[in-house]
């Protein structure tokens, strides 16, 4: 079975490296991609731990681009992480400068937190914000911290720095790494099919079919316009682990869409492709 979106604590998860794995291992999970938000700080340990499993991992990472005033993800399979490291560490520092201007508003609003400390290479993102809020007594919960005050138009939200979606892919694949559109129907800043047709002229390598927030309509439809497009078809299950709060169900669970191992192969096919034409660029 194929799981190829995860989170870990180097982003916005509640489960390290080794112990997603760990889990994953245990629910039957053959090969696992770690998807974290701008930052490939989970890889190393992630590998390391898997051995012990026979279990496969999928070097990966979930960009946060803006496209149309709206946050667009793009998940990255298989991209350098040497040449990555530099472009990333901006994306970091991006999102520290969001984080404080939203605290910054959440005290204005009479609703002073302190932010976490991080270890290098880590993430900083909302789910964080969400956990302090919880710990000062402000709110009772995750849920509740996201529905009150973190929520997209919610008063302490902040937009991400602009990032586009042309520079998301174009990163991507001038690191060798396969660009996908996460989750499609998760994006609120225009119609599926309009926001495709500009994400593969933009050089766009797959779409991610299969997640728990797509219907089965859903699901087909976006089958149909990969198929169309000549598109990689992914899929995972989003899983960000238990909820730190113990309050706020996960609605997640490993291996939930039960995807096959045929998926994978493609997808490494084509990483292999955007590596050689790097490498023949080069010379």
């Amino acid at each position: 079975m194929l799981e190829l979106h995860c989170h870990t604590t180097c982003s916005d998860g509640t489960l390290t490296p080794s112990k997603l794995v760990e889990a994953a291992a245990k629910a039957g999970v053959s090969a696992l991609a770690i998807t974290d938000h701008d930052t490939v700080s989970g890889w190393s340990e992630a590998i390391a731990t898997a051995q012990a499993y026979n279990l496969e991992i999928v070097p990966g990472v979930e960009l946060s681009t803006v496209h149309n005033n709206r946050s667009l993800h793009i998940l990255g399979f298989y991209p350098d992480a040497e040449q990555l490291s530099a472009p990333l560490s901006e994306r970091l520092e991006g999102r520290k400068r969001r984080a404080y201007q939203m605290v910054a508003n959440l005290e204005a609003l009479g609703y002073p937190i302190e932010l976490p400390e991080l270890g290098e290479g880590m993430a900083l993102a909302r789910p964080h914000l969400a956990k302090a809020l919880v710990k000062a007594g402000h709110v009772s919960s995750i849920r509740e911290a996201f529905n009150l005050l973190l929520g997209d138009e919610q008063p302490a939200y902040v937009h991400y720095e602009k990032f586009s979606i042309y520079e998301g892919i174009d990163l991507l694949r001038n690191c060798g790494g396969v660009p996908v559109w996460a989750h499609p129907y998760l994006f609120r800043g225009g119609e599926v099919e309009e926001v495709l047709k500009e994400l593969v002229d933009a050089g766009l390598m797959g779409i991610e079919v299969y997640h728990p927030s797509q219907t089965p309509k859903e699901i087909r439809h976006l089958k149909a316009l990969g198929e169309e497009y000549g598109l990689l078809i992914t899929g995972g299950s989003d899983y960000h682990g238990p909820s730190p709060d113990g309050k706020s169900p996960s609605s997640t669970q490993l291996n939930m869409l039960h995807l096959p191992l045929s998926l994978l192969d493609p997808i490494k096919q084509a990483a292999q492709i955007e590596k050689r034409l790097i490498s023949r660029d080069c010379n």
